[in-house]
């Protein structure tokens, strides 16, 4: 049912897209802290049979980054489609962290209510306000257990309506948890999994792993403890793909699984010190697997450089939501939102409808697209204590980091400051190595990070003062000025205001 009328002329083009999105329905999953850390992503060793099925069956994209490796503004970030800068949702939602969005601005749940969907959120949520990300929905579930969570949903999923549905279904898996493996020597933080003896979950076959088979990254140390934390993060994963494997399920009980965009992301990567809360590979490097049904090519792989700030624009597109001429959302839809009422915190400088990506969806059966070379990111807290401002391009070969209040001694996140994994490393000293960096240089950096990514993935080697790099490095500084000039970045007056302290 049309709940807005224009004009007949305006009105049957919405009605014919609304009819015909009956059967395009959407499930959004996104996973919390997890790396490019499964089978389809050329891992040996963890299991993830259900997600490396999707991948057969569907696009795995090797080159997909968050914009911000934090929880809350990624988040914000993947349902916006706008920079955390220009939504407002700077770090943190809960506690004495208290960040949110401004209220005149929409979210892919609201636009898609307004396209004539059924939405529902199952799992972690961490935004704000509701009003913005409204879901007409909550399904419960614990969300430690993805099977449980997806069996809370086959109501909502089964339901007989003649609306598509969107689902978005958020683990609180692979996130660090509370509690540390006393029995094992390294005490390597649980991950959520359960402690021997325990009943665990119900409904997962837990899948253990021995520390000395697991592939540790470039950018953490290769110690006995590292290894003791991977094997407890790569278990938790597994139990992330069991709830994937029962999600499928239901749809294809329900006969949805052919009449559904399934597109498997996570917010960002690890829960380690050089991943999360950075953007340096570790952090920005996500999984994104998509399944498109009316895509006839499957298994494909595409390189396209996209990014979270993609993900609103390129479901919206699936849904006819959006203006093909303009890539913005149609002014039906945004029209049929409700202003936010009088004294509710709002941005002047982002318009109703403004998106800052675009939609991948029609390049998900091309290897390496051309215009899909450049990301860029943008981070400014986690926690409320931690202010580290930074911006971020990244091409094919170079990465150009802005550390804007690079003074200060990079802030800790309390989570990844206890990490045993990060605490073996800094108890051994400044110069202890901790990836390709030392301790001391992790935790005080320079003004700008240039990174050669081909000869130098791991970012050990800073080339932002070799006379030699000189020239590249003022085109990537001019390129994130208008990058932030055009995002209506807040943090852009520093170009100004602190141009004698950042040698430029």
């Amino acid at each position: 049912m049309i709940r807005f009328i224009l004009c007949a002329a305006c009105v049957l083009p919405i009605f014919i897209r609304e009819s015909r999105a009956a059967e395009r329905n959407i499930v959004l999953v996104v996973t919390d802290d997890q790396s490019l850390d499964a089978g389809c992503y050329g891992n040996p060793v963890i299991q993830t049979p259900h997600l490396d099925s999707v991948a057969r069956d569907g696009t795995v994209l090797t080159h997909a980054f968050c914009t911000t490796a934090s929880c809350s503004a990624s988040r914000s970030v993947i349902l916006t489609g706008l920079h955390n800068h220009a939504n407002g949702h700077y770090g943190h939602k809960h506690n004495y962290h208290k960040f949110s969005s401004y209220t005149n601005i929409s979210s892919l749940p609201v636009y898609l209510a307004k396209a004539g969907y059924r939405t529902a959120r199952c799992g972690k949520y961490h935004v704000a306000p509701e009003s913005v990300y409204q879901f007409q929905t909550t399904i419960g579930g614990h969300a430690r257990n993805p099977v449980e969570m997806a069996n809370y949903c086959e109501a909502f999923i089964s339901a007989e309506s003649n609306q598509p549905f969107f689902l978005y279904f958020c683990t609180a898996d692979p996130h660090r948890s509370n509690k540390q493996a006393s029995e094992i020597a390294e005490r390597p933080n649980r991950f959520g999994n359960p402690n021997p003896g325990d009943p665990g979950y119900p409904g997962i076959t837990e899948v253990t792993y021995d520390p000395d088979a697991v592939v540790v990254p470039g950018f953490l140390p290769d110690t006995p403890t590292c290894r003791a934390e991977m094997a407890q993060y790569y278990q938790s994963i597994s139990r992330v793909d069991q709830g994937l494997g029962r999600l499928i399920q239901i749809l294809r009980e329900t006969n949805h699984w052919d009449r559904t965009l399934f597109v498997f992301i996570s917010d960002h990567g690890i829960a380690m010190p050089g991943a999360k809360t950075t953007l340096y590979e570790g952090g920005m490097r996500s999984p994104c697997i998509v399944r498109n049904p009316d895509l006839p090519k499957r298994g494909t792989v595409c390189e396209a450089m996209v990014s979270w700030v993609d993900i609103t624009p390129t479901i919206l597109d699936y849904a006819g939501a959006l203006d093909s001429r303009t890539g913005r959302i149609r002014h039906a839809l945004t029209s049929a939102i409700n202003p936010p009422p009088k004294g509710s915190q709002q941005t002047r400088d982002t318009s109703l409808g403004e998106l800052h990506g675009k939609s991948f969806l029609h390049i998900l059966d091309e290897q390496r697209p051309s215009e899909w070379n450049e990301v860029y990111a943008s981070h400014t807290f986690h926690e409320i204590q931690m202010y580290y401002p930074m911006r971020v391009v990244r091409n094919r070969k170079y990465k150009l980091i802005w550390n804007i209040a690079h003074p200060l001694p990079f802030p800790f996140a309390s989570d990844l400051w206890s990490s045993p994994t990060w605490q073996a490393q800094y108890q051994l000293g400044m110069d202890a190595p901790f990836g390709a960096k030392t301790v001391g240089d992790y935790i005080h950096r320079h003004p700008f990070e240039l990174y050669d990514l081909e000869a130098d993935p791991h970012e050990g080697h800073n080339l932002a003062d070799d006379p030699q790099h000189a020239d590249l490095l003022e085109t990537l500084k001019a390129k994130l000025i208008a990058f932030q000039r055009n995002t209506n970045d807040p943090w852009i007056i520093k170009w100004d205001y602190e141009l004698s302290l950042i040698h430029i």
